[in-house]
């Protein structure tokens, strides 16, 4: 297939252009593109091995590291499919991971194996790799290579599938937004479970740059980083900014190679202001996971009256109404797109795969307006989100496990303005009988963290007589009044 080209395919060229190149940098790892593509051809066989082929999963179940790019670009080369799931789940929402996608192989930090799978432990997996021989190379670049886990909007989560080319064309989108160089140099702090940082790892891949891990957020070791490396970029935002300045407050580290949008006068003393559209004012634009990342950027739109700036150019982006036809601009309707980023559906949910692509559009789920200038302002979600962080909450996640503990009879879950988080999540709730006085707020939050991941627990518990409702779901703008709730998305 002349027109096709995958991750692997990215991958062999660059060992081939750029033999001396640093691809990855992992603590005392430091890999050349031609050793990581060695690295990636043995992965590649020891999932053959193991039973991986075209469509199989293959589960990450652990930190950042500089496997979880072997692996994506292993099972680029296999036609298989790559999930970095998120590790600070709870032991039931990871079970639940493994057992809706069925996944061949497992590679986790120190779990409990279980299922038909094959598990290889972190410590285990430079072992795994072993001295495989080479496989047979997929050249369908339309074949979904990544799922990440998103969109627990009906109370669980859904993975959505990202092909190979539509990965490519984001990151390419991305790289021309940002100026990267060949000498970019990333580094993976955030999560990469999240768009946000592997939409970045993937550009800096495509352009031939580094990649730089550390497994998790911490501001000395970021410094440490990012002054040994000379970092370019990072997944950064206020509350880790603000890390940073307080762990490099001797200067002892040298963070000026850091090219980052102004945010303190320490900050900025630190580090050097980025000229490129991406940061030209604010950074980002709107997107989603199912959109590779952005789906509109700021850049691309200096002075516009939509504060999510213009689509990408590989994409086209419609305001539609109920009925699927375009609204005039200056009205609000649902964020619509399709182009060569979009995603290729969730994995096994194809009533909702359908509904999401009905008429031949991506439906966001997003409210959006088009301004007379041409570009977009997001409203915020057509169903209720909470933003605390980073992270997407979800309120019918929250309240299916608040819901789950026996004293519980009605629960509502609203996001409260948090002056470091931007939101954080309340619970309102209605005991049962005359157990009012037999649960506390600790038990409920301690509950719910025992039940979902920790960020998504609540921070704030009260109880009340009665939840508002409208038909049979909460009135939320009621809570919202009653209770406080505000600094929700896109407002």
């Amino acid at each position: 297939m002349i027109h096709s080209l995958t991750l692997y395919d990215v991958l062999a060229e660059h060992a081939r252009s750029r033999p001396s190149g640093t691809a990855v940098v992992d603590g005392e790892v430091r890999l050349t593109y031609p050793e990581l593509a060695e690295r990636v051809a043995r992965a590649a066989g020891a999932l053959a091995a193991a039973g991986v082929e075209q469509g199989s999963r293959v589960l990450w179940l652990g930190q950042n590291s500089h496997r979880v790019l072997e692996l994506l670009l292993a099972c680029s080369r296999l036609g298989a499919i790559f999930c970095p799931a998120n590790w600070r789940q709870s032991a039931d929402e990871l079970r639940f991971v493994v057992d809706d996608l069925k996944p061949s192989v497992v590679v986790h930090a120190n779990l409990n194996p279980y299922g038909s799978a094959t598990w290889v432990s972190v410590d285990a997996y430079d072992d795994f790799l072993g001295s495989y021989e080479s496989v047979a190379t997929s050249d369908d670049d339309e074949l979904p290579v990544l799922a990440l886990y998103t969109a627990a909007f009906d109370g669980r989560p859904n993975a959505a599938l990202l092909s190979n080319a539509a990965l490519i064309a984001h990151a390419a989108s991305l790289l021309h937004v940002r100026r990267m160089e060949p000498d970019f140099a990333f580094l993976s702090n955030g999560p990469l479970f999240h768009v946000g940082t592997t939409m970045f790892m993937l550009a800096t891949f495509l352009a031939g740059g580094k990649n730089a891990f550390v497994p998790q957020h911490d501001a000395e070791e970021v410094c440490r980083v990012v002054d040994a490396e000379k970092i370019t970029q990072a997944f950064l935002f206020g509350a880790m900014i603000d890390g940073l300045v307080a762990a490099n407050g001797s200067g002892k580290y040298d963070l000026s190679s850091l090219r980052f949008i102004s945010h303190s006068p320490e900050w900025d003393a630190m580090t050097t202001p980025d000229d490129s559209p991406w940061c030209r004012s604010k950074m980002g634009g709107y997107g989603q996971t199912e959109v590779g990342g952005m789906l509109t950027f700021l850049g691309l739109a200096p002075g516009a009256a939509g504060f999510a700036g213009r689509p990408s150019p590989l994409v086209t982006v419609r305001i539609l109404d109920p009925s699927g036809e375009e609204v005039p601009a200056g009205e609000v309707g649902e964020i619509c797109a399709r182009g060569k980023t979009i995603f290729s559906g969730y994995f096994n949910r194809p009533e909702l795969n359908a509904e999401k692509t009905r008429g031949g559009w991506h439906h966001t789920g997003d409210l959006g307006r088009r301004e007379p200038d041409g570009t977009i302002t997001f409203i915020g979600p057509r169903l209720r989100m909470i933003k605390s962080g980073a992270e997407n909450i979800y309120p019918a996640e929250v309240e299916r496990a608040l819901k789950s503990h026996p004293a519980v009879a009605d629960a509502a879950v609203i996001g409260v303005p948090d002056d470091q988080w931007h939101q954080s999540v309340k619970a309102v709730i209605v005991t049962r009988g005359d157990v009012r006085e037999k649960v506390s707020a600790d038990d409920l939050i301690a509950h719910v963290r025992a039940a979902i991941a920790s960020y998504k627990k609540p921070r704030h518990v009260v109880f009340a007589d009665a939840i508002p409702k409208k038909g049979f779901t909460p009135d939320y703008d009621a809570l919202d009044a009653q209770y406080g709730g505000g600094n929700y998305p896109g407002v």
